[in-house]
């Protein structure tokens, strides 16, 4: 399969709730386009599968259409089609999956299924010329939390994770419990940068189990039980010392994950990487540590296609290509040669 130094990428992402499609010239992004459906599930608290499918089904093609007009791009000029294969919302995943692997079918293009997780975990190295490199990764986001070790692009370890709720789970329940808006994550930001950030000590669960794995759900727990004990306006408080708790354990683990395994670099991605607290103590944490530390960029923390082309790119560059006999996979894993 002869591929060009900067072969143009389609890329499609819809996993969960966002309709999104890139398109990229070799690690150039062209263009980046984004339906967001977080107004239409705030009603219900969270996102409803069916909703979430509908309006995947109506948006896909016209984001598409966008995002290739935006990059001036025909698409007969595409050398390759990328789609999330999982994990997420099975179906959700269908609908740009399936809608991807058509066009490249269409098209006689080469189709390549990407793994949502290894998309986070690679985000932050996208526009850095060194590409993806050896480095300990926290991807945290609404539906995962977890350590990974990476030595070189498609060679990943998990070595820890969230054993309940994933941090962003538990910023939007916490949120959830104190009134505010959906999505609770950046309600929570907000509202705390106004509140004292010690008055509540919330436990910090399995910092001194000797291993890598999280605990979110007794924060969460302890947060329930003392807010029917509070009077005034307590709720900057307790949100800057939730934030505080979680903030904690995701930064202490990942610097004890960074020494354990003697990397220099450290990568924090998923849409819980944009909170302000966190990537402050992150970079803290990391020059106190003597650590080199690589954020993804706001735009590609939450759901993004662009991510997913990046992947893409990977990939195509090593000669890979997907099976068009494989499906979407909601459950869809990282490492141990199971990602693809």
């Amino acid at each position: 399969m002869s591929v060009p130094a900067a072969p143009i990428i389609l890329a499609i992402e819809t996993s969960c709730d966002e309709t999104a499609a890139a398109v990229l010239r070799g690690d150039e992004l062209l263009s980046s386009r984004i339906a967001s459906q977080t107004l239409i599930h705030s009603e219900f608290g969270g996102v409803v599968p069916e909703v979430a499918s509908r309006n995947h089904l109506a948006k896909v093609a016209p984001i598409i259409g966008e995002a290739l007009r935006a990059a001036n791009i025909l698409p007969e000029q595409i050398d390759c089609v990328a789609a999330t294969r999982g994990p997420g919302l099975l179906t959700s995943l269908l609908v740009g999956y399936s809608f991807g692997k058509g066009l490249a079918i269409g098209l006689g293009k080469p189709f390549i299924g990407v793994n949502h997780i290894e998309a986070h975990l690679l985000s932050p190295f996208f526009g850095h010329k060194t590409g993806p490199r050896r480095s300990i990764g926290l991807v945290v986001s609404g539906g995962h939390t977890l350590l990974i070790r990476l030595e070189k692009v498609g060679h990943y370890e998990v070595i820890g994770s969230t054993l309940d709720d994933a941090a962003g789970e538990a910023f939007d329940k916490v949120g959830k419990l104190l009134g505010l808006p959906y999505p609770g994550g950046p309600q929570i930001d907000i509202l705390a940068r106004r509140g004292d950030r010690t008055r509540f000590d919330f436990p910090r669960p399995m910092t001194g189990s000797g291993n890598f794995n999280f605990s979110f759900s007794g924060i969460k727990t302890s947060v329930r039980y003392l807010l029917p004990k509070l009077e005034g306006d307590y709720l900057p408080d307790v949100a800057a010392s939730f934030q505080e708790s979680v903030v904690d354990s995701l930064v202490r683990k990942t610097m004890a994950a960074a020494a354990k395994c003697e990397s220099n670099l450290v990568t924090v991605s998923g849409g819980v990487s944009c909170n302000s607290r966190l990537r402050q103590k992150m970079k803290e944490a990391a020059e106190r540590m003597g650590k080199c530390l690589l954020l993804a960029t706001p735009a590609l923390t939450t759901d993004n296609a662009t991510m997913i082309g990046y992947v893409g790119l990977q990939r195509l560059l090593a000669g890979e290509k997907s099976d068009l006999g494989l499906d979407a996979d909601p459950n869809l894993v990282i490492g141990a040669g199971k990602d693809r």
